[in-house]
């Protein structure tokens, strides 16, 4: 009976040193809302490069001057909505969840994990801000990919360790995508959409 008692004490005080160190009210349902909001944002751009195409039968010559520019500027409108919608949805359901779990949802965990999540991708913003200088947008799609897996491993120390799944399988893709110059949106749409729509279910099963 003791022996019982002990080893139930030993899993509490680990369960209290895992709380104060690692983040763990993240939501498996925001996950799957982020993937889906990826795959929105990602047929909207394929419409805008589709119609783009059509329009400038000459693809090569269409790649200069204002309809580039607006094409860009629409592509970037995409992506802001979609990160926007990302953002806003993990913050209301994490923090929903933190509250039901009687968790602080600010503390010395979540600093640790944003910051070790935003210096990855914060450097990878201005990587690709780099690679759009130089004229080179092939590689924006990997590159993003890359940067996000990376800034999910190195926050993986810091809330539930099965993010670092979700992390490498965005490393890989965004590699692999390097050699398939053109394709980026539909690379983009894998590892941001489907992976994140495949993480977030095995979350909301596990945890939530």
């Amino acid at each position: 009976m003791e022996t019982r008692n002990y080893l139930e004490d030993i899993t509490e005080i680990k369960q209290m040193m895992s709380r104060s160190s690692r983040f763990i009210s993240l939501s498996g349902l925001s996950g799957i809302l982020a993937g889906v909001y990826a795959l929105i944002g990602a047929t909207a751009a394929w419409f805008q490069l589709n119609s783009f195409q059509q329009g400038y039968p000459n693809y090569r010559q269409a790649l200069t001057g204002q309809a580039v520019d607006t094409l860009t500027a629409r592509l970037f409108i995409i992506a802001g909505i979609v990160i926007i919608a990302s953002i806003v949805t993990a913050i209301v359901l994490t923090t929903r969840k933190a509250r039901k779990n009687n968790e602080k949802i600010w503390d010395a965990a979540s600093k640790r994990l944003l910051q070790s999540f935003a210096i990855p991708l914060i450097a990878g913003g201005l990587f690709c801000l780099a690679i759009l200088q130089r004229d080179i947008a092939g590689l924006v799609a990997p590159a993003t990919l890359l940067f996000y897996g990376l800034a999910l491993i190195n926050a993986s120390k810091y809330t539930l360790g099965d993010i670092k799944y979700l992390g490498t399988a965005n490393v890989v893709t965004g590699l692999i995508a390097t050699q398939f110059i053109g394709y980026g949106l539909y690379f983009w749409a894998l590892g941001f959409g489907v992976f994140h729509i495949i993480y977030g279910l095995i979350m909301f099963k596990k945890y939530d």
